[in-house]
C-alpha cells in the first residue's frame, strides 16, 4: 500500500471508512497513464457530444456508405435541406466530415474511417446488449 507522506496511514481514495479502496503506487501509476489528460478528455467529450444528436448520427451513418450531396442527405434522413446544411456545417466544423465541390454541388464524406468504426461499436452495443 502506498503511504501518505504526511500521515502514517495508507493513502485512501475511497468514499468512506466502509467503502475504502487502497491502491498500490504501481496501480495508481498504471491508472493515471491509462486515463486521458484533461485536454484529451475534453476533446473526447466534444467528439461524443457531436454524436449525441440523432440527426447527426443518421447523417454520419448515411455518409459511411459513401459521398452524398446535401439534397440526397436531406431526402434519406427525412429532414429539410436547410437542417441538413446546418448539421453538415457543424459536422464539418468539428472535423467529422469533409466537403468537396464538383461544379455547384457540394459532396460530403466522413473525414476518417474511424468515425464509422465508432458508429459500428455503438450500434453493436445498443442492439446486442441494450442501451
Amino acid at each position: 500500500m502506498r503511504q501518505n507522506p504526511r500521515m502514517s496511514q495508507p493513502y485512501n481514495i475511497g468514499m468512506n471508512a466502509q467503502e475504502s479502496l487502497y491502491i498500490s503506487f504501481e496501480r495508481e501509476r498504471l491508472l493515471r497513464s491509462y486515463m486521458p489528460s484533461n485536454e484529451q478528455a475534453e476533446a473526447l467529450a466534444a467528439f461524443f457530444a457531436v454524436c449525441a444528436d440523432p440527426t447527426r448520427v443518421k447523417i454520419l451513418s448515411a455518409l459511411a456508405l459513401g459521398d452524398m450531396c446535401v439534397g440526397d442527405i436531406a431526402m434519406v434522413v427525412r429532414i429539410h435541406q436547410t437542417t441538413a446544411s446546418h448539421q453538415l456545417k457543424l459536422l464539418k466544423d468539428k472535423g467529422m466530415v469533409t466537403c468537396r465541390k464538383i461544379g455547384k454541388t457540394s459532396y460530403y464524406s466522413l473525414s476518417d474511417p474511424a468515425i464509422e468504426s465508432v458508429l459500428n461499436v455503438g450500434t453493436e452495443r445498443v442492439f446486442t446488449q441494450g442501451a
